[in-house]
């Protein structure tokens, strides 16, 4: 199994994963919207196209061994058309295509959110039911899409496996460190609850590591096959301490203002509703989903990770955060 087709190859995840699938010895392929001279220059074949179109992830898959399906749209806000036809169709073409090339082995990437309803979440493991009520349509579509690939799993012919990191970050992350201190120097960064909410993350390497180690555990009568698995480093961080510590990185102040949970939720819920009257597609600058998120506790059991394929986070947090200030040109 040494030749892999990575969707979404010039994401952030996806170039990490792309490195070490490399480094393990796998010829790779990437299936990308434009083309990156950088990618082609490591020796990644490249097939341009667009997911939502079943042809080029058709072609994509010809002769290849496993297909690591990272390519989603993400985010805390946007229609239901947009988030349906770029993470579920697209899915369904991935696994379509999958099947009519007899590729083996699939691995999705999935999203802890898909289990997500608002609460704490507190130690969960994979037994947590799928949300019946989403607060985005983000994490509505990525359980829509994690259910397909699974059912998709049939023990003898392709077998899948769908993984949940959370809270990706590291050197190279264009949205979640960049988000934080883009808020914070326009002014706008408020801490949302009491700030005792506990959060799980996952430093990027160990995340690319996780995907190569599911891909070469599945086999027939593996247990990783047809099963979703949460990621994380498997040591929560209180989440505002966390995002201080970005922001001292990042030359800015520590956040100072904050706003209830109570209050943070309904201002979301107003601005939602705003949004949606006068058609603005400009992300709210609050809503429900990030509301929540930023004020309950949300972190995961890795026990299924570890026994089924051996997953341990390489990086600790320490490390990935002497790495990261490193790349933010602040030491």
């Amino acid at each position: 199994m040494k030749r892999a087709l990575v969707t979404g190859a010039t994401g952030f995840l996806g170039r990490y994963l792309v490195r070490h699938l490399i480094e393990c010895g796998y010829t790779v392929r990437g299936l990308v919207r434009r083309r990156d001279e950088a990618l082609s220059a490591s020796g990644v074949d490249l097939v341009h196209g667009d997911l939502r179109s079943i042809d080029p992830i058709r072609n994509a898959c010809r002769e290849v061994d496993v297909v690591f399906h990272v390519a989603s749209v993400s985010g805390i806000w946007g229609n239901w058309k947009h988030y349906h036809s770029n993470n579920v169709l697209s899915t369904r073409n991935v696994v379509q295509a999958c099947q009519e090339n007899d590729v083996r082995r699939l691995v999705y990437t999935s999203s802890p959110s898909v289990t997500f309803t608002g609460e704490h979440q507190i130690n969960v493991d994979e037994t947590a039911p799928y949300a019946t009520k989403f607060l985005a349509n983000y994490p509505k579509s990525k359980a829509m899409a994690e259910q397909h690939v699974l059912q998709a799993n049939d023990g003898s012919g392709l077998m899948t496996c769908a993984l949940r990191p959370h809270l990706i970050w590291g050197p190279g992350d264009r949205h979640l460190i960049p988000r934080i201190l883009e808020r914070q120097r326009a002014g706008k960064l408020r801490r949302v609850g009491d700030g005792t909410n506990q959060v799980d993350n996952i430093y990027v390497e160990n995340a690319a590591v996780a995907h190569v180690q599911a891909a070469e555990a599945m086999r027939e009568n593996s247990p990783v096959c047809g099963r979703a698995y949460y990621l994380s480093q498997g040591d929560p961080v209180n989440c505002w301490d966390w995002i201080n510590e970005i922001l001292q990185m990042g030359g800015l102040p520590r956040v100072k203002q904050s706003i209830s949970y109570y209050w943070a939720y309904r201002l979301g819920y107003a601005l939602e509703c705003y949004h949606e009257m006068f058609d603005i597609e400009r992300e709210p600058r609050m809503t429900r989903f990030l509301a929540a998120q930023l004020a309950k506790s949300h972190y995961f059991s890795l026990d299924r990770a570890r026994r089924d394929f051996g997953f341990a986070p390489g990086i600790s947090i320490d490390q990935g955060m002497k790495r990261l200030d490193g790349s933010l040109g602040n030491n």
